[in-house]
């Protein structure tokens, strides 16, 4: 197993696929890659449906899976707020590759069959498949997908991020092989001689108590252990010290449990999710997910200092139980609210990673919602980087 990976910030295109390509070729020493993972910045969206053909001498015969995408990872390094063109590519002895393509009316639901899914995934559980999967926000039902794709794939590892870039339907870029799509879903499914490791690394710190939502419609908060939330958030604000009320104005989130089985909460426990603003006519909160009454919830401050820390602490953590192989390439989807908006300084995680693994070739993008599972089940999150370590299986 070999993975490489590579990026530009060349304004011009053809310029930024040629850069990357004869690097990854350089990288590879003459091997074909399998796979090529392609990050494309949304100031080249002009160009998304010229990506297939500028690629061809690169690719071949390999299968093609990428997005566009707020920033890119590439090489190791974090592009924002500029063009940013990456290339991950691996190559796989032992390793099934399948293109994965689902739209909306594909979904199967809770009670759909297994072969079923194993008819839409193009592989079945007995194959001990992992799935990269790169989702539209816009135009697909990610939770929904993730939940139902659990329970047919209990054992499979899924990981991916929300596509990005755009900034409404049809904006967006998925490519899958030759093809670009503006819609759905596309990803793969690797089974064989694979193995991915893990990590979600939040971004939020929980402030006061965790409280039940008492009364909601929709995305509309109306009450929190039976107050009004402005009522509830004036209290907490006078609780707060100087830093914390600095941070409340603008990285204020809701977190929601994970696991209603839990009867403890503790930092990690919660889904983090925007507050996107207050109802002025109700004083209720709008949040940027569907709500349940009697759920738990707690607030949540977005905070870099936790941020470091917690990537830091899982990051140990892995380093410190891994017996395996070790990781032989990664692939990061990190929220478009972390890198250089939230630390103030550019490849602040690259670096970390670095830190730890070495010469690790790391590529991925900044996401609108990061795929990764806690305790073997798959959530969408927010303000979380989910990293994936590949390695080949223990024999």
């Amino acid at each position: 197993m070999k993975w490489v990976s590579s990026v530009s910030d060349h304004s011009n295109l053809v310029q930024a696929v040629a850069e990357t390509s004869r690097s990854i070729k350089q990288q590879l020493q003459g091997e074909a890659p399998d796979l090529v993972i392609v990050f494309i910045s949304g100031h080249h969206e002009d160009s998304y449906a010229r990506v297939p053909l500028l690629l061809h001498s690169l690719v071949q015969e390999s299968l093609v899976i990428g997005c566009s995408a707020g920033g890119v990872i590439g090489g190791g390094e974090e592009v924002e707020g500029r063009p940013g063109f990456s290339l991950t590519a691996a190559v796989l002895p032992g390793v099934e590759l399948m293109p994965i393509r689902v739209e909306n009316a594909l979904i199967p639901n809770e009670e759909a069959s297994q072969e079923e899914w194993e008819l839409l995934m193009h592989v079945k559980p007995s194959e001990n498949p992992h799935f990269i999967l790169l989702p539209d926000p816009f135009s697909f039902k990610a939770e929904k997908f993730l939940k139902n794709l659990d329970h047919a794939f209990p054992a499979s590892k899924k990981l991916g991020g929300l596509v990005s870039g755009g900034s409404g339907p049809g904006e967006n870029a998925l490519f899958l092989g030759r093809r670009v799509y503006r819609r759905g879903l596309v990803g793969v499914a690797l089974s064989g001689n694979i193995e991915i490791d893990t990590l979600v690394s939040q971004g939020c710190r929980p402030i006061g108590a965790p409280m039940f939502v008492t009364r909601c419609e929709g995305n509309l908060l109306q009450e929190l252990d039976g107050n009004p939330p402005v009522d509830v958030l004036r209290d907490l604000y006078n609780d707060l010290d100087e830093k914390d009320r600095e941070l409340f104005s603008d990285s204020l989130s809701l977190g929601i449990v994970m696991k209603s089985s839990e009867q403890q909460y503790k930092k990690g426990d919660f889904l983090i999710r925007n507050i996107i603003g207050m109802e002025v006519d109700s004083e209720c909160l709008l949040v940027g997910t569907q709500l349940k009454e009697n759920s738990v919830v707690q607030l949540h401050l977005r905070d870099a200092q936790t941020s470091s820390e917690d990537l830091n602490y899982h990051l140990t953590s892995y380093l410190s139980k891994v017996t395996a192989s070790k990781p032989e390439g990664s692939l990061v989807f990190s929220c478009m609210g972390r890198g250089e908006e939230l630390y103030g300084q550019p490849n602040h995680e690259m670096n970390m990673i670095k830190k730890y693994f070495g010469p690790l070739a790391v590529g991925g993008f900044f996401c609108n919602g990061e795929i990764g599972q806690v305790e073997g089940d798959t959530f969408l999150h927010g303000y979380t980087s989910s990293v994936a370590l590949f390695r080949s299986r223990e024999k």
